[in-house]
């Protein structure tokens, strides 16, 4: 599962801590092959990796965002 077109999005809305805020748009700004879209798909990918019985589109979707295989 790539992160094509076609792949459904859901869009989500998420208060985060200031600090954490700021330290991902540092991040952002230091790393311009980085977006918040992939950062927040590798992160939530990886906690469910470790913390659950996942599929493995979700492990898929982990490995895309973090070698960005877009395509």
């Amino acid at each position: 599962m790539t992160l094509k077109m076609s792949t459904p999005k859901v869009s989500l809305m998420a208060e985060v801590p200031e600090d954490l805020y700021n330290a991902l748009q540092v991040y952002l700004d230091g790393n311009p092959a980085w977006n918040q879209h992939r950062v927040f798909c590798a992160a939530l990918s990886l906690f469910l990796m470790q913390n659950s019985e996942c599929a493995r589109d979700v492990n898929r979707i982990y490995l895309d965002a973090l070698f960005d295989y877009t395509t």
